[in-house]
């Protein structure tokens, strides 16, 4: 019989047992299927009627090369590359504003401006660009027919390069709450002490927002930075949905839109495998790195 010194000291894995049970079900076990088919391929044999005419056996790296090599996929990572030039600065940059001012000494309507700054994070992905969607379709968007009638241009956002700053404000307008709730927890958190100090100083808001503020939540500017960079490389529902709507979005316009072409358009699930696969190494390799390069420059300041 164990004693109640052992069960005590075995208690905690125990608690345990149900998470790693999901993550190795549901996170493990699918990255290590899809790695497995990353090197495996279909050999098909005479005219691939009959059975044993397709045969599935082991390609090496022959799909990772066939992806590295794949313009489609490049042009797609340099799509998203122009995309998130735009969309991670303006998004991070709103979100700090909005932060800083809803810490103001005097605001009006805090929570109802917070609410109404975070509800848009609340609206899914697919539904929020259906509905920007249609605020961009020349033929049913107000925006259009209110130019209209002041006799202004009328400019196409679905097509050509307008369809990157559409394609970004969908993702501004949906990410931006959730950055600034993170941004303005970080700044509610600062001892109010410092304020006090630095206004006995003579410090302006000015000064005490871009002095104090700013530094003091640079851990939470690096962590939606952290966060921003791995919504961009996965952007995949605002571009697909909009894919109905105008020409100028192909079925490979993003890595992962060119992923599901492959593996469900064209049925080759193995080079879709090994795609994804350097797509989750990209995201893995520049998401670590900006840590810790990050990390680094923290460690250096703090030693002056």
């Amino acid at each position: 019989m164990r004693s109640p010194a052992r069960r005590a000291r075995h208690a905690p894995y125990l608690f345990l047992v149900p998470a790693i049970t999901l993550f190795l079900l549901f996170f493990a076990l699918p990255i290590g299927y899809a790695v497995w088919l990353s090197f495996r391929k279909v050999q098909v044999s005479g005219l691939g009627l009959g059975a044993g005419a397709r045969e599935e056996v082991w390609a090496g790296l022959e799909n990772y090369t066939g992806a590295l090599s794949d313009s489609e996929l490049l042009h797609g990572a340099l799509r998203v590359l122009g995309y998130g030039c735009i969309v991670v600065p303006v998004m991070l940059g709103l979100a700090l504003l909005f932060a800083l001012m809803l810490d103001a000494e005097r605001v009006r309507l805090a929570p109802f401006t917070r609410l109404a700054i975070f509800l848009p994070y609340a609206v899914p992905g697919v539904v929020a660009a259906l509905l920007w969607g249609f605020l961009y379709l020349p033929g049913v968007s107000p925006f259009h027919f209110v130019l209209d009638a002041l006799g202004l241009p009328q400019p196409d956002l679905l097509d050509g390069g307008p369809l990157y700053a559409a394609l970004s404000n969908i993702a501004v307008w949906g990410g931006t709450g959730f950055n600034m709730i993170v941004i303005y927890t970080a700044l509610r958190a600062v001892p109010a002490e410092v304020y006090e100090a630095a206004k006995l100083d003579g410090a302006t808001p000015l000064q005490i927002a871009l002095r104090i503020k700013i530094p003091m939540v640079a851990p939470s500017l690096v962590l939606t930075f952290f966060f921003s960079i791995i919504a961009t490389l996965q952007v995949f529902s605002e571009p697909t949905t909009l894919k109905p709507l105008t020409n100028s979005v192909s079925t490979t316009w993003s890595p992962l839109m060119k992923v599901y072409q492959d593996a469900f358009g064209n049925g080759d699930i193995h080079a879709a495998a090994a795609q994804a696969t350097l797509i989750a190494v990209a995201t893995l390799v520049l998401s670590f790195g900006f840590l810790r390069t990050a990390d680094r420059r923290t460690k250096q300041e703090a030693g002056r």
